[in-house]
C-alpha cells in the first residue's frame, strides 16, 4: 500500500503546482486534497464530509497552509496535535507567510518543518519536489495508531 499525501491548500494555483512538481519527480503516492481547514480536520478524523473514512490509516505527511479558509493552519496543527490519534502524524507548514511570528508559532505548535513556497515557479516545483521525495519516500513514518489510543 502506497504512503498517502495529504494536501490542504486553498490555491487552486499552489495546488496544481505541487500536484505537478509530484508527478515530475514521479512521485507515486496517492494525494489527497482538502481545501480548508475545517475540511482538514473532518478527513484526518472522519467526520462530516468524510464520514466513515477508515482513520487507522494516516497519511504519510499533510503539506499544511497556513492561511485557509473556515479553520486557519495553526488551528488545524493545534487540534491535530491535541489528539492521541494523530499528535505524532508528520506535519509540515507549506506556506506563503513571510511572518516569522508564523513560524515560531508552527514549531510552537509541533510543525515537524515550516517550507516557505517560494514565488518562482521552478524554485516551487523543485521545493514541492523534494518534499515529497524526502517525506513520501524516505522519512520513516510513525505506525498507525491502534483504535481507541
Amino acid at each position: 500500500m502506497t504512503k498517502e499525501i495529504l494536501l490542504v491548500e486553498d490555491n487552486p494555483s499552489d495546488e496544481k503546482l505541487t500536484l505537478r512538481a509530484f508527478k515530475k519527480a514521479n512521485i507515486a503516492n496517492s494525494i489527497t486534497v482538502v481545501r480548508d481547514g475545517e475540511e482538514a480536520l473532518e478527513y484526518l478524523f472522519g467526520v462530516g464530509r468524510h464520514a466513515g473514512r477508515d482513520t487507522s490509516v494516516l497519511p504519510a505527511v499533510v503539506l499544511l497552509d497556513l492561511n485557509l479558509p473556515k479553520v486557519s493552519g495553526l488551528d488545524v496543527l493545534r487540534r491535530v496535535r491535541d489528539d492521541a490519534r494523530t499528535r505524532i502524524m508528520p506535519i509540515v507548514v507549506l506556506t506563503a507567510s513571510r511572518e516569522e511570528e508564523d513560524l515560531v508559532r508552527s514549531y510552537s505548535l509541533g510543525a515537524n518543518a515550516y517550507v516557505r513556497k517560494p514565488v518562482d515557479f521552478s524554485e516551487f516545483i523543485e521545493a514541492a519536489k523534494t518534499l515529497g521525495l524526502f517525506w513520501a519516500l524516505i522519512n520513516e513514518c510513525p505506525p498507525n495508531p491502534r483504535p481507541g489510543a
